[in-house]
């Protein structure tokens, strides 16, 4: 069940007016209060990759770990990041290292026969932050993977009964931040058990601005 249009884009109008101007470009977050969840059940926990409509500008940033023909090709895609076998291992003792890059990178993805290395470096401080690489096979189209990250977002239910995340920035139409919400909302009461009934409230905020209530 779609969020009412009409709320939802008043609701976005709002939260950037609120916000006030910056000196750089805020995000808006969207945040869904739930109710009858118990993040505690590990049957209620999820995590899902919802594919946005309309990507923010600036997208999410890509680190790819891999190795010769993959690594170069990440390369030339355009990934935030590279690290290869070498690197990898390098990292494996720097607990500095490992939490900047779980803090800065949106996605991984890596080659398939590199994820025994990973999980033993990187496993601790990735996994539970929900970074774990995606594998992929050492031929797959390393550029559509990442520009398939780019446009997504990450949706996860851990600690609370309440998910937040990024849907938008404040350069993007009212329409195309709209998109994104319904097209996260709809992932979301996919997973949940009772759909809409487990959702309390819906807020939209700026980076630097208060929530902003969405009629449900």
């Amino acid at each position: 069940m779609p969020l009412d249009a009409q709320s939802l884009l008043q609701a976005i109008k709002e939260a950037k007016e609120k916000a006030g101007k910056r000196k750089f470009v805020q995000s808006i977050e969207l945040i869904i209060n739930l109710r009858d969840v118990d993040p505690k059940k590990s049957e209620d926990r999820f995590q899902e990759i919802v594919g946005l409509p309309s990507p923010p500008g600036k997208g999410n940033k890509v680190c790819v770990i891999a190795t010769g023909e993959m690594a170069l090709k990440a390369k030339r895609a355009g990934a935030d990041l590279v690290i290869e076998k070498s690197e990898l291992e390098a990292v494996a003792g720097d607990k500095k290292r490992q939490k900047e890059l779980a803090r800065t990178y949106d996605f991984f993805i890596a080659e398939a026969p590199l994820m025994p290395i990973i999980g033993r470096t990187l496993g601790a401080t990735l996994g539970p932050k929900g970074k774990m690489p995606t594998p992929v096979h050492p031929t797959a189209d390393i550029k559509g993977q990442i520009e398939a990250r780019r446009k997504t977002v990450l949706v996860k239910l851990r600690g609370q009964p309440v998910l937040q995340c990024r849907v938008g920035d404040e350069k993007m139409s009212d329409e195309e931040i709209a998109e994104n919400v319904q097209a996260t909302m709809r992932r979301v009461e996919g997973r949940l058990k009772r759909g809409i009934r487990n959702i309390r409230s819906v807020y939209l905020k700026a980076t630097m601005g208060p929530p902003v209530k969405v009629q449900v």
